[in-house]
């Protein structure tokens, strides 16, 4: 299987003709070996147009998705980013190639274990790990330039909102199971400020302040 070519087609086709141009990210893409990321039995569709399951509930999102969210971020290089839900570790990596420093929380042990295994072998140095309630955020090491929720859930979780640096943006699904919208938060002399991006399907965010 050329995977490669995959990656060249999985831009050409799903990334680009919706919108997805920028330089910088389109290069992340074609460089992250996706296909890494997802289950031995699946990688042959690990760059279809489609979520897929990578067991415990879980799922790598959409290529699309995972472009839109990151564009949304508006990283230049400089910032400090928080995850919440590493899941397959896809978009961590995706966020290491165009971020400093990326922070990210999975409370899937067996999943969080895996993913800093996975992304630590492929030499990663700037990504940090935790397995824990990703609902309470990162407080030793905020404030955040960017906050990135990879799981639905029908309010921002306050320690997340309190975590983000004024100025922030925080991307994530906002809505109810099934049905959410994917929004864009930006933090203005210390309120929220939301706009809706678009509709899109996310598995439940699990914690305390879910």
């Amino acid at each position: 299987m050329d995977y490669q070519a995959l990656r060249k087609i999985m831009v050409e086709e799903q990334l680009i003709p919706r919108g997805i141009t920028g330089e910088r990210l389109i290069n992340a893409f074609l460089k992250v070996e996706r296909h890494k990321f997802t289950p031995q039995d699946l990688k042959d569709n690990a760059y279809a147009d489609f979520p897929l399951p990578i067991g415990q509930a879980q799922t790598i999102s959409q290529p699309y998705i995972v472009a839109l969210m990151t564009e949304i971020l508006d990283l230049s290089g400089e910032e400090k980013v928080l995850e919440i839900g590493t899941g397959s570790g896809y978009q961590a990596a995706i966020l290491a190639e165009l971020a400093k420093e990326v922070y990210t929380i999975e409370r899937l042990e067996g999943l969080a274990n895996k993913a800093k295994e996975l992304l630590s072998g492929l030499g990663y140095q700037n990504i940090k790990f935790k397995c824990a309630d990703g609902t309470l955020g990162w407080p030793e090491e905020a404030p955040f330039d960017r906050i990135i929720i990879t799981a639905a859930t029908s309010a921002i979780p306050l320690p997340l909102a309190q975590q983000l640096k004024e100025g922030g943006r925080l991307v994530l699904p906002l809505g109810e199971n099934f049905s959410q919208v994917l929004t864009l938060v930006i933090k203005k002399n210390g309120n929220l400020e939301s706009e809706n991006i678009c509709g899109c399907v996310f598995v439940p965010l699990v914690g305390g302040f879910s």
